[in-house]
């Protein structure tokens, strides 16, 4: 064990993890955690029951049994489903080489903090893109930077939340660093008394706007857009649907595409086929005509507002044989800004000493009403 050499790594380890606590990764931090993750093997299904909304019916006194009333729970399944380690490895050879010059130790701290970055942001990019696919609404401009002179679209991006009934508590604001640098400049957010906190630009949050956290990130959704063009719905649909029918176009239009109908933007759940895409919930925010345009709205960055029992995200170490593995030695590191935990092991091979940091991880988008997105 002590011939591994983690022991003298284990300070570099907290350095390099230092290091990626403060990358831009602003979706991990607002999210939910589901702690029941330590019971769940790799693949294995966590299920959750979400109730559906429900109506008022009048009283009326009388004498009959009350009638049944009966509801349809939907479910929501988590599965461990991201087994992954990064790493690398190092030859006697290759020490007494860089060892002449900046030293073997110097360099592994930089290997060590780039294997974490690539699980962080790799955990950060997996979640921003199941929130750009599932929230329910959209607001904003394809190619318009957000936050250029205003920052009133937080505002709207608040009433999307707020007509969805998503709880005010913890919810966040996830911005790319265009929309960031955008906000920067902005007089409104360079005086911290307007901004309402001196914490502004310190610590990775920009500040606190409209009930929002606003944090940036660098795995924010940029995803191509579908192709369709001059499509109508074929019918008159009610507030709430969330099943669209359309007729005339041409092209595609994809899951997670942002459609116009009338004077909202909703993201496309299901990809248009035989005339038919899905909506994600709550569905349409007004009822729609006959014959109304059916836009597609071009790429562009997926900014994220969401609470946080939007999406779940549950992590926990990889789980080795009891009676051990091939290992010589191992260390758990914890990121003290995200609370996930790595589990760092070294093994020794024919001349070689290999390197691995692992992370088990999953994720569920449980309540698309309460997520929207801001074009950028």
């Amino acid at each position: 064990m002590a011939n591994s050499g983690l022991s003298g790594l284990i300070p570099n380890v907290y350095t390099a993890l230092d290091v990626v606590s403060r990358e831009l990764t602003g979706v991990l931090p607002g999210v939910s955690r589901d702690a029941k993750a330590d019971r769940l093997a790799t693949g294995q299904t966590l299920r959750s029951h979400i109730a559906p909304v429900t109506s008022t019916a009048t009283y009326t006194p009388s004498m009959a049994v009350p009638a049944a009333i009966d509801q349809t729970l939907t479910q929501s399944d988590l599965v461990l489903s991201k087994n992954k380690f990064a790493g690398f490895s190092w030859t006697g050879e290759e020490e007494y080489g860089v060892n002449q010059g900046p030293g073997a130790m110097t360099i592994q701290q930089d290997q060590i903090a780039q294997a974490l970055r690539t699980l962080t942001n790799e955990m950060e990019s997996d979640l921003a893109r199941a929130l750009a696919l599932s929230s329910s609404r959209a607001h904003g401009t394809s190619g318009t930077t957000p936050f250029a002179t205003t920052l009133g679209d937080s505002a709207q991006l608040k009433k999307i939340l707020d007509d969805n009934g998503a709880p005010a508590s913890g919810r966040s604001l996830v911005i790319d660093t265009t929309a960031s640098a955008a906000m920067r400049t902005l007089s409104q957010l360079t005086n911290a008394n307007q901004a309402g906190s001196a914490m502004t630009l310190r610590d990775g949050s920009l500040l606190d706007l409209h009930g929002f956290s606003v944090k940036e990130s660098a795995q924010i959704d940029n995803s191509t857009a579908g192709t369709g063009a001059s499509y109508v719905t074929d019918a008159a649909f009610a507030k709430g649907v969330t099943t669209i029918t359309v007729i005339t176009g041409t092209g595609t239009i994809l899951a997670g595409d942002i459609v116009t109908i009338g004077d909202f933007k909703y993201v496309v759940a299901t990809a248009l086929a035989t005339g038919t895409l899905t909506i994600n919930a709550p569905g349409l925010s007004a009822a729609v005509a006959s014959g109304d345009t059916v836009t597609v709205n071009a790429t562009s960055a997926r900014n994220l507002a969401f609470s946080p029992d939007a999406i779940t995200l549950a992590t926990r170490l990889p789980i080795f044989p009891s009676a051990g593995d091939l290992a010589i030695d191992n260390e758990i590191i914890t990121d003290p800004r995200t609370g996930i935990s790595f589990d760092l092991r070294v093994y020794a091979g024919d001349g070689m000493v290999l390197y691995r940091i692992h992370a088990l991880w999953g994720f569920q988008v449980n309540k698309p009403a309460h997520a929207a997105i801001l074009l950028g």
